[in-house]
């Protein structure tokens, strides 16, 4: 949370950041850390604590290594380019994945890889069915299968251990890869109550993103085996993801890691008491059901003439009445289809500032009702 001038009257309005958990800031602790970092060149591979954060980071997914790479999708694509050995390869991925939907273009150009999508349910699952029929008959260019948890654009949703195991268990048959783009990994793992390696197991490899929900300024680290790694980092140099003293970039993530636990539990209780008084409030403009936040993501679903950007626009702006009464807050979402608005939650939003967003929300909600009446 933090404040702004607002353009009329010279007050000040709080700001209530939704939009991602990607603009929380380094706390004082990941700053330290940065300006205290022991750090060489990890081109050669002698940075200390990018060496740590890899350790770490191949006990937590109990992999045999890791690697540290500047952003998930650099660890995505590096993955796709490792499990799929030709160009013109097929990698099967859900139609509402982040991978589909924002890194296709990296996938096809880049790699020169073709995703195939795959419908994807509503809890963030693919569709077995339609999977199991998409390799079917032989088809040899299907070489990897990707997998989404948490699943973004389905609100935070967490997949099943169960049916981890049950892709798990596809693949193995038409002898593919599984890739988990597991950018939100520890928040499934604090939500199922599981060691992270619980996840990790059903999978070839994994990418775990430092900058979302844990709350680093930067990076991602990319697990599977010793092998795997060790043509990841040629890959990650042809990608231009070389480093030099990147241990200041790491030293953070680690401060990340130590505090994931306690920060992602606060990040799930604020958008779940959030999502229940939002469906309190029973609007007809605005529905959540909170028996499917499962994480840090709540999708705000809406039914009738208000639409997705317009209630961004309503939320994020400071009226003169609001001004005057002294509660001028500005409340920033992501309107990810014309019916979807996604808010979520991160490490710098307080119970307070949920409360706030909830009063802002219930202020436009009000305000579109005396209209229509």
């Amino acid at each position: 949370m933090y404040t702004i001038r607002t353009e009329k009257g010279g007050g000040q309005a709080t700001v209530v950041d939704l939009r991602c958990d990607t603009v929380s800031n380094p706390c004082a602790e990941m700053r330290r850390a940065m300006a205290e970092a022991e750090v060489g060149d990890d081109f050669y591979g002698e940075d200390p604590t990018v060496n740590e954060i890899q350790r770490q980071a191949a006990q937590l997914f109990k992999t045999e290594d890791a690697l540290f790479v500047p952003s998930g999708r650099m660890g995505n694509l590096i993955a796709v380019i490792i499990h799929c050995r030709k160009k013109g390869s097929e990698v099967l991925l859900g139609d509402e994945s982040h991978m589909y939907f924002y890194e296709q273009r990296s996938m096809t150009q880049m790699a020169g890889m073709l995703p195939r999508p795959v419908r994807t349910l509503k809890d963030g699952r693919l569709d077995l069915q339609d999977l199991e029929s998409k390799i079917q008959h032989g088809n040899p260019d299907v070489q990897l299968i990707c997998l989404e948890n948490t699943h973004n654009r389905m609100g935070g949703r967490v997949l099943p251990l169960s049916y981890m195991k049950e892709v798990r268990d596809i693949a193995d048959r038409y002898g593919l890869k599984v890739h988990l783009d597991g950018a939100r990994l520890i928040n499934a793992a604090v939500s199922l109550g599981v060691e992270t390696a619980e996840i990790v197991k059903y999978c070839d490899s994994v990418a775990l993103c430092l900058s979302k929900g844990l709350g680093a300024p930067a990076g991602s680290l990319l697990g599977g085996t010793s092998e795997f790694v060790a043509e990841a980092w040629e890959i990650r140099k042809i990608l231009g993801g070389g480093m030099c003293q990147s241990g200041v970039l790491a030293a953070p993530g680690l401060v990340a890691l130590k505090h994931a636990q306690k920060y992602l539990t606060l990040d799930h209780q604020n958008a779940k008491i959030f999502a229940k008084a939002v469906q309190e409030l029973g609007s007809p403009l605005c529905l959540v059901d909170p028996a499917i936040v499962d994480t840090n993501i709540v999708l705000l679903s809406l039914p009738g003439r208000l639409m997705g950007e317009d209630l961004c626009e309503q939320l994020s702006s400071v009226t003169p009445e609001e001004q005057e009464n002294g509660r001028g807050v500005v409340v920033k979402g992501h309107a990810i289809s014309p019916r979807h608005v996604r808010l979520v939650w991160h490490r710098d939003l307080s119970a307070q500032d949920t409360q706030r967003a909830l009063e802002k929300l219930k202020y436009v909600l009000g305000k579109y009702s005396n209209e229509a009446a």
